[in-house]
């Protein structure tokens, strides 16, 4: 059996990127999971990426290059809060938590949430 094919009508990427770490690859499936669920189109994923990167760039940060998947999820985290599948607060809360872990994984071990 095939792998499905990721390329939607609406103008979705057709191949996946390769990518640099994990979590980008994870981000990129949850983006791809909402938009098929229903959650935006890929027109409005599209606007917020834009808009994420304009604002970095403006902010001097970079949007592009190693920064691109920062943006990524800054952009998901927008549309989520956006549509109310989300508090921002509850997001806030879950990156403490996952930064918390991590500063206490020995080096090489997998990320654990309590």
């Amino acid at each position: 059996m095939s792998a499905p094919e990721v390329g939607l009508s609406d103008g979705a990427p057709a191949d996946p990127p390769v990518f640099d770490e994990p979590w980008q690859a994870e981000a990129f499936a949850l983006v791809v999971h909402l938009h098929g669920a229903g959650a935006f189109t890929w027109t409005e994923w599209a606007g917020a990426l834009s808009e994420e990167i304009k604002a970095a760039d403006a902010r001097g940060e970079g949007g592009e290059g190693e920064h691109y998947y920062e943006r990524w999820l800054a952009a998901l985290e927008t549309l989520v809060t956006r549509r109310g599948m989300a508090e921002p607060a509850a997001l806030a809360a879950r990156k403490d938590a996952w930064a918390e872990a991590y500063r206490h994984t020995p080096h090489g071990q997998p990320v654990v949430l309590a």
